[in-house]
């Protein structure tokens, strides 16, 4: 996978949630909750934001949890242009490229642009506070 998260400012510590031990997940992939603290890689819009993999899952290693960053700065990629203070949810290709924010539903707010990329691929910072929405 392309366009993975890096962590600038670790504000708050990493928790641990569950995965299949037959997926691969790069560390600072954009991370969807599907059922009872259980994390995949993002799979579109509008999914509900789990965080962000704060380490490499190899596929069929034996482990089934993974550790989360659900808080932090960090550096993303864009899928257009994003204002400045502008909610942010996952792109719906290119997954892990962030665009603002469409729709308020639940954890689908990933948090909010610090910078502000005026095009698909800037890298730009961001706080993931998921749960973000828009008014």
């Amino acid at each position: 996978m392309a366009n993975e998260c890096t962590l600038m400012v670790e504000t708050e510590l990493p928790i641990n949630f569950k995965c299949a031990d037959g997926t691969a997940i790069p560390k600072g992939t954009v991370l969807e909750l599907t059922e009872s603290m259980t994390a995949i890689a993002v799979s579109g819009t509008t999914k509900m934001i789990a965080g962000i993999a704060a380490e490499e899952k190899i596929a069929n290693d034996g482990k089934t949890s993974i550790k989360v960053y659900m808080g932090g700065i960090f550096k993303g990629v864009a899928k257009a242009a994003i204002l400045i203070g502008a909610p942010l949810m996952s792109g719906a290709t290119d997954l892990g490229r962030l665009t603002t924010q469409t729709t308020s539903t639940g954890a689908t707010g990933l948090g909010y642009a610090l910078e502000a990329p005026n095009a698909d691929g800037q890298t730009f910072l961001f706080k993931l506070n998921i749960g973000a929405s828009i008014s």
